[in-house]
C-alpha cells in the first residue's frame, strides 16, 4: 500500500505577464489591425473613451479646467502627418500592399532563428535555388559549387535548417520526401501517421497505381488503416510553396511618414488613423469612490484600460525608434534611389537600440513608411548582402535596380537574356548567379527575354 508524502519543489519560470502579452500583441499588428483592435476595446471597456476635438473642450483646455483628464489623453497628433492639413494631404488608404514571395518568406524566418554566419549563408543558398513550388530540384552538389571550401554534410545540414521553416514540406527533394515532411510534423497520435509514413517513403508508385492489394501486402497493414492513412495523404499539400504569396489587394496605411525639412530626415508617427483614447477620468472617479464589495471585475477594466493607454504609446514609440534608426542607415536610399540601398539586418538595428532582435521583428512586421519615394515596407530596407569583386558588399535591392535599369535600356528586338544580365552585372562589379537574376527578375514581375522580344 502506497502512502501520500507531502512535499515543497522550487522551480523557476519565465511568464509574460498580462501587460508585456498585451504589448507585444499590439507592436505587432498592423496599422489597420491597431485600429480596429483599439475600436473593439472602446466598444468592450466602460472606462475608455475616443477623445473628440470641439470649441467646448479646446475652451475648456484653455480655461485649464481639463488638465485631469488631459493626463490620461494619448495624442500623437503634433507628430503626426495629420498636422500639414489642407487639400492636399495624399489618402494613405489609395495604396495597396505587394505581394510577398515564397523566397522572401523563408528569407525573414532565418533572420530569427539566431543562426551563425556560415551556416545562415549556406540556408540562403538553398533557399534561392527552391522553385515555386518549394521543391528543390536542384543537385546539392551544385549548391555546393557556389560556396567553396563548403563540405556536403553542411549542404545537408542547410537543407535540413530549411525544411523546418514553414510552410511545412518545403525544401524537399521529391513528392514523397515532401508529403513525409508534412506526416513527421503532424501529432504522433494522428490516426494513419505511421502508415502513411511508410507508404509515401517506400510505396508511392503503388498508391499513384492504385495497386491497393500490393499496398496491404507491402506495408503489412489492414484495408482499413490503408484507407485511414491514403485519405490522410490526400489532405496535404504536394506543391507547399504555391500557396505562398498569393495576394489579395488590401488597402495599406503607413505608420510613419518621413520627410526632409532643412536637409534632415524627419520621422514622425501617422496619428491621423488612430482613435485618440483615453480612461475615463468620470467613471475613474466613481469607481475609487465606490465601496458596495461588487467590484473585481470593474478594477479589472480599469487596470487594462490604464494598460492599453500605456502600451499604445510604448508601440509609437518603439516604432519610431526603428524607424529612425532605419532612415538614419538608408539615408542614401532616400537621397539616391534603390540603387544607394545598402545591406542591413534586423541585428544591427537591435544592437543599436538595445532591444532584442524579436522585438524589431515585430515592429517592422507589416509596417509601412510614406516616403517622397513612395510608401515602401519596412522589411524593405532589411536587404541581404552581397558581395563584389572589389571586396565591398551591395544589397539585393540595388542588384534588383540594377537590372530594372538594363532591361528598360535594352534593345526591343534583341533583349537581354539572364545570362546576359548575369554578365552585365559582374561588369559592375557585383557577382551572382544566374538563378539569382532569375530570381529577382521574377520577383519584379519582369517577362523572360522571350516575352519582351518586340
Amino acid at each position: 500500500m502506497s502512502n501520500a508524502v507531502m512535499g515543497l519543489r522550487l522551480k523557476q519560470q519565465l511568464t509574460l505577464t498580462p501587460r508585456l502579452q498585451q504589448s507585444v500583441k499590439l507592436l505587432q499588428l498592423s496599422a489597420l489591425e491597431c485600429v480596429q483592435e483599439l475600436h473593439q476595446a472602446i466598444a468592450q471597456n466602460p472606462f475608455l473613451e475616443e477623445a473628440t476635438e470641439n470649441a467646448e473642450t479646446r475652451s475648456e483646455a484653455e480655461d485649464g479646467s481639463s488638465e485631469d483628464t488631459s493626463r490620461s489623453d494619448l495624442d500623437f497628433s503634433g507628430n503626426g502627418s495629420s498636422s500639414s492639413g489642407g487639400d492636399d494631404t495624399p489618402d494613405w488608404t489609395e495604396w495597396t500592399a505587394s505581394p510577398a514571395t515564397l523566397h522572401d518568406s523563408l528569407h525573414e524566418q532565418l533572420l530569427l532563428l539566431g543562426l551563425s554566419e556560415r551556416d545562415y549563408a549556406l540556408a540562403n543558398l538553398v533557399v534561392d535555388a527552391l522553385d515555386e513550388d518549394g521543391f528543390l530540384r536542384q543537385p546539392l552538389e551544385e549548391i555546393q559549387a557556389f560556396a567553396p571550401g563548403a563540405e556536403p554534410g553542411e549542404i545537408e545540414t542547410a537543407l535540413r535548417i530549411v525544411q523546418t521553416l514553414e510552410p511545412s514540406g518545403i525544401a524537399a527533394r521529391n513528392l514523397g520526401e515532401c508529403l513525409a515532411l508534412q506526416l513527421h510534423g503532424l501529432d504522433q497520435g494522428t490516426p494513419g501517421r505511421d502508415v502513411a509514413l511508410d507508404l509515401v517513403q517506400n510505396a508511392l508508385s503503388l498508391m499513384a497505381a492504385r495497386d491497393n492489394t500490393r499496398l496491404v501486402e507491402t506495408l503489412g497493414c489492414s484495408e482499413d488503416e490503408l484507407r485511414v492513412a491514403m485519405e490522410l495523404i490526400r489532405s496535404l499539400d504536394p506543391r507547399p510553396g504555391s500557396k505562398v504569396g498569393t495576394f489579395e489587394p488590401r488597402a495599406i496605411v503607413p505608420d510613419v511618414v518621413v520627410r526632409k525639412e532643412k536637409k534632415r530626415w524627419v520621422v514622425s508617427i501617422n496619428a491621423a488613423i488612430y482613435p485618440r483614447i483615453r480612461v475615463n477620468q468620470q467613471y475613474a472617479d466613481y469607481f475609487r469612490q465606490a465601496r458596495d464589495g461588487e467590484t473585481a471585475l470593474l478594477a479589472q477594466h480599469l487596470q487594462e484600460a490604464r494598460w492599453l493607454v500605456r502600451n499604445l504609446e510604448q508601440r509609437f514609440l518603439t516604432i519610431q525608434r526603428v524607424a529612425e534608426a532605419v532612415v538614419a542607415r538608408q539615408r542614401n536610399f532616400f537621397e539616391y534611389g534603390d540603387l544607394a540601398m545598402r545591406p542591413l539586418t534586423l541585428r544591427e538595428i537591435a544592437d543599436e537600440l538595445g532591444l532584442h532582435e524579436s522585438t524589431v521583428s515585430r515592429a517592422t512586421s507589416h509596417k509601412y513608411m510614406a516616403t517622397p519615394r513612395g510608401v515602401v515596407a519596412f522589411k524593405r530596407f532589411f536587404s541581404r548582402q552581397l558581395a563584389t569583386t572589389s571586396g565591398g558588399s551591395c544589397s539585393a535591392t540595388a542588384i534588383r535596380a540594377l537590372l530594372r535599369e538594363f532591361i528598360a535600356a535594352e534593345d526591343r528586338r534583341n533583349p537581354l537574356s539572364d545570362v546576359q544580365l548575369t554578365e552585365l552585372l559582374a561588369d559592375r562589379g557585383v557577382k551572382v548567379a544566374r538563378r539569382t537574376v532569375t530570381k529577382y527578375r521574377r520577383s519584379m514581375l519582369l517577362p523572360a527575354v522571350d516575352f519582351r522580344r518586340a
